[in-house]
């Protein structure tokens, strides 16, 4: 009994002293330092768009990302210069050193597929596609831009028109001239504009892309949209007939152009237009991005057409953005993505940019009349890719033909270019 009575008094001290151990319930707050919070989550996104209004329509993008996702801390990792040239060699660095980004901009096409799809660096997104009901948003000739082995690969943020003739309409009013539509027009305005003591067509050559750019339009012209997508194929030799008479074109273009060529870069060239001291310049419609910070209104002060001879096709200069395969945060990078996609997206960030949306039957009352007519293209035109930036073929055989397009405007040798360029596309792969 007495051994009973004592086990007793034993578990009762035992229940005291755990008891007093016990932390109090209190209503008041812990006067012990509170934890940190966890960091917030963070996206990168790379370009190269640093100034004017791409900057501005990048930040309309950040801005209705962080709209729906303000735990998220955007890095806009943008790199200035060159037309893309040292962001493509930065983010080059980081992608082959493990370190991609979120997301970053680069052209539908060839430098998409060739350049990062093909070798692995990129993730598919068709479920996002899927998802958003985005197959039919978007023209079938900019899908296959995006896509390789019925897998989507980037969200269009965007499409330039490459084949653009941008012209001063008080020029074209004083002379009593009218726009020209084919090649034939085009030399007969330029004779007259010339023999007026004003230069008929402005170029730029300093950085060599702009010949080739000049080019693309002309071999448009010339051969047509399946022989331009057949040749970048590699599947018509670049001594072609189409090829000599492209290059016989380019090479009277060159009596009309202004002597300075080699000195100025592509805004510089369009400059000349804006002053009045040239009448035309085929440039992509971010041209109007320098008429608009001139001052110049378009229809008013100047308009554009389709590059002579190239009406019913439409040169696709698309940013793209897509999944990196070892993106630090997917959910993150696939939200901005989405972003990108939406109609308030395309909207916004294409006002801004100066380009069109790249999803179709958007509203277009807050875009300009040159936006609206390049729009309705979109939608009807043959679309083919540029070779100029990179859609069309790939990286290597757009250097060989900046290079030899850069020595042809000099010595003018037709048939020595054509080899050459043959040659290239052989040396590339692109060629048996």
């Amino acid at each position: 009994m007495k051994f009973k009575r004592l086990s007793m008094i034993i578990l009762m001290i035992a229940i005291i002293i755990i008891l007093g151990c016990a932390k109090p319930q209190s209503t008041e707050k812990s006067s012990a330092p509170n934890m940190p919070p966890p960091p917030p989550k963070e996206m990168t996104i790379f370009s190269w768009w640093t100034a004017g209004g791409e900057a501005d329509g990048l930040n309309e993008l950040i801005n209705l990302y962080h709209q729906k996702y303000p735990q998220v801390r955007i890095v806009n990792a943008a790199v200035a210069g060159g037309a893309g040239t040292n962001a493509k060699a930065v983010l080059k660095t980081r992608m082959l050193g493990g370190d991609p980004p979120g997301t970053f901009q680069v052209h539908g096409g060839s430098e998409l597929i060739d350049t990062w799809v093909k070798t692995g660096y990129m993730a598919p997104i068709t479920e996002l596609f899927t998802r958003l009901k985005l197959d039919n948003a978007f023209p079938t000739g900019l899908l296959e831009m995006i896509s390789y082995k019925k897998q989507y690969y980037a969200i269009p943020s965007n499409v330039h028109r490459s084949n653009m003739l941008w012209y001063n309409k008080a020029i074209f009013e004083q002379l009593g001239i009218e726009p020209p539509i084919t090649l034939d027009e085009l030399f007969k305005v330029c004779s007259k504009i010339k023999n007026r003591g004003i230069i008929p067509l402005s170029l730029a050559s300093r950085n060599k892309w702009e010949v080739t750019h000049l080019f693309e339009s002309l071999l448009l012209a010339v051969g047509g949209v399946d022989f331009y997508k057949s040749i970048f194929k590699g599947d018509i030799a670049w001594t072609d007939r189409n090829v000599i008479n492209t290059l016989d074109t380019l090479k009277r273009l060159l009596y009309y152009v202004n002597q300075d060529h080699p000195a100025l870069t592509w805004d510089q060239a369009c400059g000349l237009v804006q002053q009045g001291k040239a009448a035309m310049n085929i440039m992509g419609d971010w041209a109007k991005g320098y008429f608009l910070a001139n001052k110049w209104v378009a229809g008013k002060d100047y308009s554009a057409i389709p590059t002579p001879g190239t009406a019913g096709a439409f040169i696709v200069v698309t940013d793209t953005f897509g999944l990196p395969a070892k993106a630090p945060d997917k959910q993150a990078s696939l939200n901005f993505l989405e972003v990108v996609a939406s109609p308030e997206g395309q909207i916004a960030f294409n006002i801004k940019k100066g380009s069109i949306p790249a999803r179709l039957s958007l509203p277009m009352d807050a875009f300009d009349e040159i936006a609206k007519a390049n729009m309705i293209d979109f939608g009807k035109d043959s679309l083919v890719g540029s070779c100029a930036h990179g859609s069309a073929t790939i990286e290597a055989f757009v250097t060989a033909l900046n290079d030899q397009l850069g020595v042809f405007i000099q010595d003018k040798q037709v048939m020595k270019t054509a080899q050459a360029l043959e040659q290239a596309a052989k040396d590339a792969g692109l060629r048996k």
